[in-house]
């Protein structure tokens, strides 16, 4: 016993970096979480701002078009997991029937790429081939007969060009996990069922999504815990006081009136807020994944 925990000393070892990070940039700052319950002003400090309780949150409640970005985060973040979990899974179960191995690794290199750029240099692209006057899908829109689109100023669409194209960055990453669970499944499974005259949906569906099963608990379940994420840097990079209505988030809000207007405990407290929110819808997801699932994360 003594001898392999001497063999493990340098394993542990490599774990310090790490934890040291973590606790400089995710533990230490946990301590600011006290400007959520002051009149925070830069120049007295922590130790010298006014406390005032739980002010911030009463006002947070009473703001007039607080319960309408709750809604848009949840909304928005709520289509994300929903789409992150069945379009990753259609196309992995879509790749795993291709059986030529060059063009299935292409298009797993070309759904993969846009997940490297970041929404700066994608929000720039979108602008483009979504403008309304010479934006490449409106100019096929206006050549099937119908008017231009204003994806981008409209309240009715803004919600959903935001949904589909993070969706288009970001499957590349989660099909691949699922492949990746699709190739840990036993072939012997498939060859029984062809021997027994299953079909390929028939394989797909009693043997691939079952095996499946496990990343999907899991992958879902994370997602669970970022339902009040939906996904500051896009929306940022992307909107403007047009679509405030619907797709003003939480995140944007406290960019606003945290660092342009300056309301350093209200916006605290706003996160804090959906920062605690998130801890107790993911501990619920991660009860349910054990109780009907019996999946265990940690």
């Amino acid at each position: 016993m003594i001898k392999r925990w001497r063999m493990q000393i340098p394993l542990h070892l490599m774990l310090i970096p790490g934890l040291v990070a973590i606790l400089i940039f995710s533990y230490i700052p946990m301590a600011g979480v006290v400007i959520a319950f002051q009149k925070f002003v830069p120049i007295k400090g922590i130790f010298g701002s006014d406390w005032v309780g739980l002010e911030h949150f009463r006002y947070m409640i009473q703001l007039p078009n607080f319960s309408q970005i709750m809604w848009n985060t949840v909304f928005i973040a709520s289509m994300k997991i929903v789409a992150g979990i069945v379009v990753p899974v259609s196309i992995a179960l879509l790749l795993n029937e291709v059986r030529r191995e060059a063009y299935k690794r292409m298009i797993q290199t070309l759904v993969y790429l846009p997940y490297f750029l970041s929404w700066v240099i994608l929000s720039g692209i979108l602008i483009d081939i979504l403008s309304p006057s010479r934006g490449v899908v409106n100019q096929f829109i206006e050549w099937l007969g119908f008017d231009s689109i204003f994806f981008l100023g409209s309240n009715d669409w803004f919600p959903y060009t935001l949904v589909i194209s993070n969706e288009w960055k970001e499957f590349g990453f989660s099909t691949i996990v699922y492949l990746a669970a699709l190739a840990g499944i036993n072939p012997a499974l498939y060859e029984a069922a062809l021997v027994d005259g299953a079909s390929r949906w028939k394989q797909t569906l009693h043997i691939s999504l079952p095996g499946m099963l496990p990343i999907i608990v899991l992958m879902a379940t994370l997602s669970i815990g970022s339902i009040l994420n939906a996904g500051f840097e896009q929306v940022f990079n992307l909107y403007g006081p047009a679509v405030y209505e619907s797709g003003d988030i939480i995140d944007t809000f406290v960019y606003r009136i945290g660092l342009e207007e300056a309301q350093y405990g209200l916006a605290t407290a706003v996160g804090l807020l959906k920062s605690v929110v998130s801890l107790v819808l993911i501990s619920v997801s991660y009860f349910l994944a054990y109780r009907f699932a019996n999946y265990r994360i940690f």
